[in-house]
C-alpha cells in the first residue's frame, strides 16, 4: 500500500459511472488517480503532469483510446498504457498492442482484473524507472572519471591521446548504446553485442548487468541486487539463491560473445564487475 501511494494513474473514460467505480477501486488499494473524460483532455493532462500509468477506454468520443495511446507514446516511449474496451474485434487489439499498449482488457471485467492489470503495469513502470536510474548513474560515473583525468593532465593532451580510450574503458552511453569494454549493451532491445555477435537478455539479466556497471569498482551484495534489480527486500541468504541463477545465465550468455567474463564472484560477499580479462 505504501508503495502504491507514490504511484500516479490517469484514468480516461467518458462514462461517469465507470470512471467513478474504477477510480474508487484503484484508490481503495492506494493509487493516486486523476481522471479525464475524453481523449483530448487525457493528452492535455498527460502533457502537464507525470503519470506512472494510463488506463484508458478505447471507445472515446473524438480522439479514441488507440489515438491517445499513440500520442502518449510519441511523447514518452516508455509510458505504460492499459486499454479497456467492449469491442472484441481482434484487429483493434492487434493495433493497440502494435502501438505499444501494455495490456488490453475486454469488458466487462471485474475490479480485481483491472487492479491486477494495473499492478503488472506498475511493476513494469518501476522496472523502467530503475533502468533509467542505472543509465543515469553510469553517465555520472563517466563524467566524474573524465573530470578526474582532465584535472590531472593537460586538457589538450587528454583529448588527443587518452580521452577516447579512457572513456571507452568505462561504461559510456552513446546514443542508445552503452559500451562496457568490447561489449555493447542495447537498452531498447535487451541485447548485448560483441565481435559481430549478439544475444538477448531477460529484463532481470539486463538490469543486473547495468547495476553492476553503474557501481563498478565495488562489491555489490546479493541483498542489494535483489532490492535494486528485482524490486523487493529479502535476507542475504535467500537473496543469494534468487540472484545466483540470473548471474549464471548472464555469464553463460557473455561466454557466447567471445568468452567475455565480466562478472566476478566475491565469495561470501556478492558480485562486482571486473575487467574483461579477469576470471569470475
Amino acid at each position: 500500500m505504501a508503495e502504491r501511494q507514490l504511484m500516479r494513474l490517469l484514468l480516461v473514460d467518458d462514462d461517469g459511472v465507470n470512471r467513478y467505480t474504477v477510480s474508487k477501486a484503484l484508490q481503495r488499494v492506494g493509487y493516486l488517480v486523476s481522471e479525464a473524460s475524453n481523449g483530448e483532455a487525457a493528452l492535455d493532462r498527460y502533457d502537464k503532469s507525470d503519470f506512472d500509468l494510463v488506463l484508458s477506454e478505447v471507445d472515446l468520443p473524438g480522439i479514441d483510446g488507440v489515438a491517445v495511446l499513440q500520442g502518449i507514446k510519441q511523447k514518452s516511449p516508455d509510458a505504460v498504457v492499459v486499454l479497456m474496451t467492449e469491442d472484441t474485434n481482434i484487429d483493434t487489439a492487434i493495433q493497440a498492442l502494435r502501438f505499444g499498449a501494455h495490456d488490453y482488457l475486454i469488458k466487462p471485467c471485474s475490479s480485481e482484473d483491472i487492479r491486477a492489470s494495473v499492478e503488472r503495469g506498475i511493476d513494469t513502470a518501476r522496472s523502467l524507472a530503475r533502468r533509467r536510474r542505472l543509465v543515469d548513474a553510469i553517465e555520472r560515473n563517466v563524467s566524474e572519471l573524465a573530470r578526474e583525468v582532465s584535472d590531472s593532465l593537460d586538457a589538450a593532451d587528454y583529448v588527443a591521446e587518452l580521452g577516447a580510450a579512457a572513456i571507452r574503458e568505462r561504461a559510456l552511453p552513446r546514443g542508445n548504446t552503452i559500451h562496457l569494454g568490447p561489449l555493447s549493451v542495447l537498452p531498447g532491445k535487451y541485447q548485448i553485442e560483441a565481435e559481430n555477435q549478439s544475444v538477448s537478455l531477460t529484463p532481470t539479466e539486463f538490469d543486473l548487468l547495468l547495476y553492476l556497471a553503474a557501481h563498478r569498482g565495488r562489491v555489490v551484495s546479493c541483498h542489494e541486487l535483489v532490492r535494486e534489480v528485482r524490486g523487493y527486500h529479502t535476507e542475504e541468504t535467500e537473496a543469494r539463491e534468487v540472484i545466483r541463477p540470473h548471474v549464471s545465465n548472464l555469464r553463460r550468455k557473455l561466454k557466447r560473445l567471445g568468452d567475455i567474463d565480466l562478472i566476478v564472484n566475491v565469495r561470501g560477499i556478492g558480485y562486482r564487475l571486473g575487467e574483461v580479462s579477469e576470471e569470475g
